[in-house]
């Protein structure tokens, strides 16, 4: 149509050129497009905000550990089962002497997932550590958890062959370790703690919350001296006799403290799984025994405070008693009537079976009961014994107890209940910490003061002329009582096991200390020509005790001559048990 030749514009709305933008739509698509470049610098400046403090935090971090720490490693505070040790405690004697104190240390952990080469982890470290085991390392290395305990309380030594391996993932831990300076010398009393340094036995347990408070100090009673006597006589009788145990304890019966005690076997409280199990059993508080003829003690003491005897009566010892279908004898028979001082020199179970009948059951049960005889005596240790003694108190009963058979007690209740016997009548608590001396110890009256000083003359004339003259120290007037038990086996005795005991205090006059040792099993030897009694065993190692530590805790000897050294009821005569 046209002569230009163009085509006419297409009538189809599809194919229509668009209308020109209107002004308003311009100026929104201007600003739109301002909008975006403002959010796009805003979000820049935030990231770049961000990437500042987080760098600003790196290198503060990097300062703090490199200019302000000491150079030791970080806790792993992070970890699942690291250590949360605080510093214990101190554990000393009375006279400062360290008993337990903590050194620093280190353990091994693995950190699995940063393992690279296990084979060569696990060759590495059993090498260092064969008793770890290459298996149980495997089983560790590839449990696939982020931590693993490989191995506490490493030695400095141990720690830098670790470091010589140069395996990736093997970190330490800075920990505290609980070491025992005096080792076996104090177990029984210490304890031990667990590989966390919780208390386990001993102080370490009783104490427990007061140690991990860290900055107390706990003072005990014991002399590390007389302790050190006390292990060594304690170790030489057992030795001697070939017998399987013993015990010892020496007591200041003024202020109640006990200055040593020793149980044997004993055990190293720095690996205290290494030893048998028995090695950790505190014969002193935990044992349970049947005393023997030490018991006379308070079965004499009981009928004479009672008015039940005098000194002067005399009881018939001619021949063995029968009673409800048992045979009570005397083990070295006199064979004649004796007085009551003879029944205790000569140690008489005759005799002695005799003043109890005489004393009745009920009243033989009370005093019992005044002594503490029925439950554990109450002391600091958590290891204490329960007394046994007969459901159903009969006659035979109250005769056998009274030379003690037929009742088992720990030897802290006899030592215990002797003090008490000697020291003016009254119970007096014991105690295994350190006291003030300069504060009246207060007590319970058992027995009056005159009956007291009979018992003191009774026991002087046991070591005088009776069946403990091998205790005889002289200048420091010892008294004592031996005893000699047959142990229980099922529903009887074992006439081949015994136990030997006695029980001391010096000086008779005004006494100051109490020492007892038992030993238990005893086996005859040339020197005891055939005999495993107290008289034998344990009264030699009393009386070597005493000659060692009297000068320690500085009380001069005196003459046996001097007046307060006489004893009027000393009978010139030979005795053993």
């Amino acid at each position: 149509m046209s002569d230009l030749g163009l085509r006419p514009r297409s009538l189809n709305p599809l194919h229509a050129d668009p209308p020109p933008p209107r002004r308003d739509e311009i100026v929104q698509l201007e600003g739109n497009a301002k909008r975006a470049i403002e959010t796009g610098r805003t979000r820049l400046l935030v990231a770049g905000a961000l990437f500042v403090i987080a760098y600003i935090v790196i290198a503060v971090r990097l300062t703090t550990v490199m200019l302000l720490t000491d150079g030791a490693e970080p806790r792993v505070a992070s970890l699942p089962a690291p250590s949360t040790q605080v510093e214990r405690g101190e554990i000393v004697d009375r006279n400062g002497v360290v008993l337990a104190t903590n050194l620093e240390t280190y353990s091994l952990y693995a950190n699995p997932q940063q393992i690279i080469d296990v084979d060569e982890a696990v060759n590495g470290l059993a090498g260092l550590f064969p008793e770890l085991g290459k298996d149980a390392l495997k089983a560790k290395l590839t449990s696939g958890r982020s931590f693993e305990w490989i191995k506490r309380n490493l030695t400095p030594r141990e720690r830098n062959a670790v470091n010589r391996l140069g395996v990736p993932g093997l970190s330490f831990q800075s920990e505290e370790r609980r070491i025992y300076p005096q080792g076996r010398l104090t177990s029984h009393v210490i304890g031990f703690t667990d590989i966390d340094n919780r208390g386990l036995a001993g102080i370490e347990q009783s104490f427990d919350e007061i140690l991990r408070e860290g900055h107390r100090q706990i003072a005990l009673s014991l002399d590390i001296r007389i302790q050190n006597i006390l292990h060594e006589e304690v170790s030489k009788a057992v030795a001697d006799f070939h017998a399987v145990g013993g015990s010892g304890m020496v007591l200041d019966i003024d202020t109640g403290e006990m200055l040593g005690m020793v149980s044997l076997p004993d055990f190293d409280p720095n690996m205290p799984g290494d030893g048998p199990d028995e090695g950790r059993f505190n014969r002193n508080t935990l044992g349970v025994y049947e005393m023997g003829s030490t018991f006379k003690l308070f079965n004499t003491a009981m009928a004479l405070d009672d008015g039940v005897i005098t000194l002067g009566d005399r009881f018939n010892a001619t021949h063995p008693l029968r009673v409800s279908g048992y045979t009570i004898h005397d083990f070295h028979p006199e064979n004649r009537w004796l007085s009551v001082p003879e029944i205790i020199q000569y140690s008489s179970n005759i005799g002695s079976a005799l003043i109890a009948a005489q004393a009745g059951t009920d009243r033989q049960k009370d005093f019992m009961g005044r002594v503490g005889m029925f439950k554990p005596v109450s002391f600091e240790l958590p290891e204490l014994g329960q007394p046994q003694y007969p459901n159903r108190w009969t006659t035979l009963s109250t005769m056998t107890i009274a030379y003690g058979h037929g009742m088992a007690v720990t030897p802290l209740h006899l030592l215990t209940g002797v003090a008490a016997l000697i020291d003016g009548g009254v119970y007096r608590p014991v105690t295994i910490m350190k006291r003030d001396s300069t504060s009246p110890l207060a007590g319970r009256r058992i027995i009056k003061d005159t009956t007291s000083a009979d018992i003191r003359k009774l026991m002087r004339l046991v070591v005088e002329s009776g069946t403990g003259k091998s205790a005889n120290i002289p200048g420091y007037f010892v008294g004592g009582k031996t005893g000699t038990a047959e142990k229980t086996m099922g529903h009887g005795y074992n006439r081949s096991a015994s136990l030997a005991s006695f029980i001391s205090a010096f000086p008779m006059n005004a006494p100051r200390y109490a020492v007892l040792v038992i030993v238990d099993e005893p086996k005859p030897n040339a020197a005891s020509h055939g005999f495993a009694t107290a008289g034998w065993v344990s009264a030699p190692a009393a009386g070597r005790i005493i000659q060692r530590m009297a000068p320690v805790v500085g009380l001069p000897p005196i003459p046996d001559t001097a007046p307060e050294a006489q004893n009027e009821l000393l009978i010139p005569a030979s005795a053993t048990e």
